[in-house]
């Protein structure tokens, strides 16, 4: 789809023009689809509402994100096939989930490992339809200070106490080092 006129007026002359120049590589941060009905309202409300739309028939991560691999998959080939890019990279990828160590000091976030597990099977389905994607980064490293939610959400592949500082590596973790020394792919067969 594309905004209505009316809703591009930040859009300034010369805008365009710069945009357009030839770029090295896309990135692209993908955690969710933003699935956006119009509303008709009465004129005194201003604008149409935009709803965001929450299926009950879908995961959603802690944060309320759902849960959706096709929609990665459903973006890379759009950006690819309509815009052409060239290389693309995934520069942010993750879920946030409220797992933390076990009697054995172990974290076991499985919710966390399928998402990316999911997610980069739909990756691959994008590269074969000839998406050139170039590279994947997770979102996160570590459990960090989020913008918008503080400390409260955990999106780390690397669980972090944040009194002391101790970091444990998460099943997703070990799953992923395991996917990379295996270039990729063949480990999520």
């Amino acid at each position: 789809g594309h905004l209505p006129a009316e809703g591009l007026t930040f859009v300034r002359p010369g805008d365009l023009e710069a945009i357009a120049a030839p770029t090295d590589f896309l990135g692209v941060n993908y955690y969710s689809p933003v699935i956006l009905r119009s509303e008709v309202t009465p004129e005194s409300e201003n604008e149409p509402l935009l709803l965001l739309y929450h299926g009950p028939d879908f995961e959603y991560t802690n944060i309320g994100m759902m849960v959706y691999p096709d929609g990665l998959r459903h973006l890379l080939n759009r950006l690819h096939f309509e815009y052409h890019p060239g290389k693309m990279y995934i520069t942010e990828n993750g879920a946030s989930y409220p797992d933390g160590p076990d009697g054995d000091g172990q974290v076991r976030d499985q919710r966390r490992l399928s998402y990316l597990r999911e997610h980069l099977a739909a990756a691959r389905r994008a590269i074969e339809c000839g998406v050139p994607l170039a590279g994947y980064f997770v979102w996160s490293l570590m459990d960090n200070f989020e913008w918008s939610f503080g400390y409260a959400q955990r999106f780390g592949i690397v669980w972090v106490d944040y009194e002391t500082q101790q970091r444990i590596p998460k099943d997703s973790a070990l799953w992923y080092k395991q996917v990379i020394a295996e270039n990729g792919f063949a480990i999520l067969a």
